[in-house]
């Protein structure tokens, strides 16, 4: 069935080991998947990570800044680049981008909100335009602190009332205590006692707020999925009831 799909990108997921530049190879990888859903009927609306990582590179230092302004800094040098290595290589398969940043600020305002959401159905009205959504990291704080944009992923997907949500991480799914994949997730609420600590140097959320994330979304009524960005074919995979990831039932 064709549907509005929110996909959700993040760092590790877009970026070499820790973070410190963009990985060309899974842009080229990923950007083809998306293309084969769009010509396939979708509509795929991407909430891509990965600015700072850009910026790290291009700003010449040796890792991730740990202020604030630091990190505005990177994302503010790295959005452009960012941006234009998806243009690249979304071209061969025939799609433009168009960039939208927005706050969380944008979500709340009934003003903001509509303006935003009718910029994405005007742009998904075009056949091969590949809307592409980020926190505006050089001015806001919220994802840089706590998300990065897991939260803003949802709050797309509600907004523009998708029926699909799909979270790209570095791992696969929701693991138990024992390292193992939980494949399906009756109760968001209960899935909070399966997080850990851990996580890379290049993410900034973990698991837990992709959690919150999905919470929010299935409240909306929308199926969510997280998925291991570094593997081929998830995403087609979880789109046609495969045994992939972590999915999140809606009741």
């Amino acid at each position: 069935m064709k549907s509005r799909i929110v996909i959700k990108l993040g760092t590790g997921v877009l970026s070499r080991a820790g973070g410190r530049a963009l990985d060309r190879v899974q842009f080229r990888r990923l950007t083809e998947e998306i293309a084969g859903l769009h010509e396939a009927g979708h509509s795929c609306i991407l909430v891509s990570s990965a600015a700072i990582a850009a910026g790290v590179r291009l700003l010449g230092l040796a890792k991730r800044p740990g202020d604030l302004p630091g990190k505005q800094a990177c994302a503010a040098v790295g959005q452009p680049e960012l941006m234009r290595l998806y243009a690249a290589s979304f071209r061969p398969h025939g799609f433009h981008v168009a960039q939208l940043l927005l706050t969380h600020g944008d979500i709340d305002s009934r003003m903001h909100r509509t303006n935003a959401r009718n910029t994405i159905d005007r742009l998904l009205s075009s056949r091969n335009m590949i809307p592409i959504i980020n926190e505006n990291d050089s001015i806001a704080v919220e994802e840089l602190r706590f998300g990065d944009n897991d939260r803003l992923s949802a709050e797309v997907a509600i907004l523009i009332r998708a029926d699909h949500l799909i979270i790209l991480t570095s791992v696969d799914g929701l693991q138990d205590a024992d390292g193992q994949r939980i494949a399906e997730i009756g109760s968001v609420e209960e899935a909070f006692r399966h997080v850990r600590s851990d996580k890379g140097e290049e993410s900034v959320g973990g698991m837990k707020t992709k959690l919150e994330a999905a919470r929010a979304a299935v409240r909306a009524k929308i199926p969510v999925h997280i998925l291991d960005g570094r593997q081929p074919g998830q995403i087609a995979a979880a789109l046609s009831g495969d045994d992939v990831g972590t999915r999140f039932l809606v009741s």
